[in-house]
């Protein structure tokens, strides 16, 4: 991967050739892949450096959609990358399953634990996940996971940012520089409300049939069996007219949702965090 292929600003040349440095002094890499902006960039960056010396693995399970895992397998396949997909069952730890404030450490431990199974069985030396810059201000026990199993972060060791992903993806050419932030299905629970996988199901389905209906930004939030849908303020009013409100609330009611909401203020990332506080105050 030569750099004159790409039009890209000075600063960001910078932090791409820090990222191939880094990614080419592990020499080998299991990328935990799942198909999103950030793991995609860093699949891509980490192939064109490493060639064969870089595998793909992805975790599944009732929180990751069929068409999430769908276009983490046709992203490898387009690039010639082994590509290797693993059951995991995050259900079975108690701090998931009842969704405590430090949910995604137990998820985010049990992927890195399979990845690096993986790895050991592949010769490879070194795991390594796509969290960014902007993670570090955020609320993300899954860092914890991370530093304890030694998986790396290529992508904050290069200072890249998820403006910056994006924009060298574009350049890249990868089809996921302009894809819409993503997070497991376990992140439409309320912090505390047990995750079953009937009610991960149920998300998805709902999700799903939004995302027909061109809604491509959204979430369906759950709250017991009540359904809060999130959309961008500016699809609001799509969403609200009669013809799609109505249609909504029929699916998801078919779906098994005893009520259906929509957000007044629209679609923000990381929304659940704001019940962090009551929750934590309740444990008190």
């Amino acid at each position: 991967m030569t750099d004159a292929k790409y039009d890209l600003s000075p600063e960001l040349t910078d932090k791409l050739n820090r990222l191939k440095e880094y990614v080419r002094g592990l020499g080998s890499l299991a990328v935990c892949f799942s198909g999103g902006v950030d793991s995609s960039f860093l699949l891509a960056v980490a192939s064109e450096t490493l060639g064969d010396r870089v595998i793909a693995v992805t975790g599944v399970d009732a929180s990751v959609p069929e068409r999430e895992a769908n276009e983490a397998k046709a992203f490898c396949r387009e690039r010639g990358v082994r590509h290797i997909l693993c059951e995991v069952n995050p259900l079975k730890e108690e701090g998931y399953r009842n969704n405590s404030p430090n949910r995604c450490y137990f998820c985010k431990r049990g992927i890195f634990a399979e990845a690096r199974r993986v790895a050991d069985e592949n010769g490879v030396e070194y795991i390594a996940e796509g969290s960014n810059m902007d993670d570090i201000g955020d609320y993300r026990p899954g860092l914890k996971a991370a530093s304890e199993l030694s998986v790396k972060s290529p992508l904050r060791e290069a200072g890249l940012y998820k403006s910056d992903i994006r924009l060298i993806s574009k350049a890249m050419g990868l089809p996921t520089w302009s894809k819409p932030a993503y997070a497991c299905l376990a992140s439409r629970f309320v912090y505390g409300e047990e995750i079953t996988e009937e009610k991960l199901r149920m998300i998805d389905r709902a999700e799903q049939f939004l995302i027909e209906r061109g809604f491509f930004e959204e979430r369906v939030r759950i709250h017991g069996y009540i359904a809060r849908i999130e959309v961008p303020p500016a699809d609001i009013p799509r969403l609200a007219s009669d013809e799609i409100r109505n249609a909504v609330y029929e699916e998801f009611k078919r779906i098994g949702f005893l009520f259906v909401t929509l957000d007044m203020k629209g679609y923000r990332t990381g929304s659940m965090n704001d019940t962090l506080r009551i929750v934590e105050n309740t444990l008190k």
